[in-house]
């Protein structure tokens, strides 16, 4: 039998002594080599990268050509921008780009003809795009957008290499008229940054559709919040009529809309708020009311002046003569405005020495009309007006009231012109009822 072979004997009793060891590999590092290679191996930076299309990566530019940009992303060969995939760059950005910079690029080739990674600045722009718009549409943030263009149906805007439509329906500047108008109004908006809210995205399909209409709401919303908390009963504030309807004015104070109700228009009757106000008009309102929990703000245009009643003794005197516009007839007599806030009665007995029927048998409503005037009672805010050529006039309530008293069957002159209390007094007060 070989010795080699015999029993009992070992591997190391038949193997020249040599001085290596059975597993010579082990010995050819140090302890501290070995904890380097390891290092070294562990070190992500030493790993190529695989990458596929679609993958976005940060890359370090290396170079800068006119035509493309050559960037380093960790393959084993360097990646090439061409220029048609950085035309979402403007003139200043491309000519920022410098060696060192850090750039986000997108992999759209995995190898050309040179065996180069073809990456884009576009898409990768676009990519990152679409993921700050989902955040932005998760947390119903109000973004602003450039508009690009139009077509029949709404603007284009862009957003960071994203295309986003907003319809026209969700332009609050657009108006509902023809198509003509339409698209006149949307070639104004080209140029112009606006404020918009998503209301619906989808990155599969490249659908992003925006609202300016809701995002100006929002804003107003918030502004209003701001300013209802600062406004005090009492103030006076510059503002811009910004509707009318049959109940009052609506007026813009500065970011909330506050209305002014028919009665609080003017000191004179108004029947509708386009017989003293238009759209767009400024004007100054006196702030009557603040409710935070409605957001509602009530004001009033015709406190911010001088309440004519307060000065009417210093322009009419009992016997002046005085023309006028008459503004209602009723069936006791006819209202007649001597000037804005001021009226006048002609009881029914006054408009003529001979007795009528009815005031419409002598006079229509818009008829300016000339009139003495036969009594004056600042404090009820009332003016007895006489049409009638007969001399006999009562300067004074009291006498007026003995007179009727002494001869019931004929109607005195200071009785007659005062009002019942279905005329102006239950006006005013069907007025402030309606206010609040």
């Amino acid at each position: 039998m070989d010795e080699q072979t015999k029993p009992g004997m070992d591997q190391s009793d038949v193997l020249p002594s040599t001085g290596l060891d059975a597993t010579p590999e082990a010995d050819q590092f140090s302890d501290d080599d070995r904890a380097l290679l390891e290092a070294y191996l562990r070190d992500p930076a030493h790993d190529y990268r695989n990458l596929k299309y679609g993958d976005s990566v940060d890359g370090t530019i290396v170079r800068v050509d006119r035509d493309e940009v050559l960037v380093d992303i960790g393959s084993k060969s360097e990646g090439v921008v061409p220029g048609r995939e950085m035309t979402s760059l403007s003139s200043e950005e491309r000519a920022e780009l410098k060696v060192g910079d850090v750039l986000l690029v997108t992999v759209v080739q995995t190898e050309d003809a040179e065996g180069r990674i073809v990456l884009s600045i576009d898409k990768a722009r676009q990519e990152k795009s679409w993921r700050a718009l989902q955040v932005n549409h998760e947390a119903g943030d109000v973004i602003h957008a450039a508009v690009t263009n139009y077509n029949k149906g709404g603007l284009l805007v862009n957003l960071t290499g994203v295309r986003g439509f907003v319809p026209s329906s969700q332009v609050s500047s657009v108006s509902r008229g023809s198509d003509v108008q339409k698209q006149s109004d949307m070639a104004k908006l080209v140029g112009q940054t606006l404020p918009l809210k998503i209301i619906e995205i989808n990155r599969s399909r490249n659908r992003l559709i925006l609202s300016e209409r809701q995002a100006v709401q929002e804003v107003r919303d918030s502004r209003k919040d701001q300013l209802l908390e600062k406004l005090e009963p009492g103030a006076v504030r510059s503002g811009r009529v910004t509707s009318l309807c049959d109940f009052g004015a609506f007026v813009d104070i500065g970011g909330a809309d506050g209305l002014v109700h028919l009665s609080e228009l003017s000191w004179s009757r108004v029947k509708h708020p386009e017989e003293v106000l238009k759209v767009g008009d400024a004007v100054n309102v006196y702030i009557l009311s603040v409710d935070e929990d409605k957001k509602r703000i009530a004001l009033s245009i015709k406190r911010t002046q001088a309440e004519p009643w307060t000065t009417v003794t210093d322009r009419y005197q009992i016997g002046q003569a005085v023309s006028g516009v008459v503004t209602q007839l009723t069936a006791f007599g006819a209202f007649v405005r001597l000037e804005d806030g001021i009226e006048g009665l002609i009881h029914i007995s006054e408009m003529s020495d001979e007795r009528i029927q009815h005031p419409r048998d002598v006079i229509n409503e818009g008829d300016t009309v000339s009139a003495r005037i036969i009594r004056i009672d600042p404090s009820r805010k009332r003016i007895g007006l006489s049409m009638r050529n007969g001399s006999s006039e009562a300067t004074t309530e009291t006498a007026a009231d003995s007179t009727a008293e002494a001869t019931p069957e004929v109607e005195p002159v200071e009785a007659a012109a005062e009002p019942t209390p279905t005329d102006t007094d239950a006006e005013s007060s069907a007025s402030d009822a309606t206010e609040e």
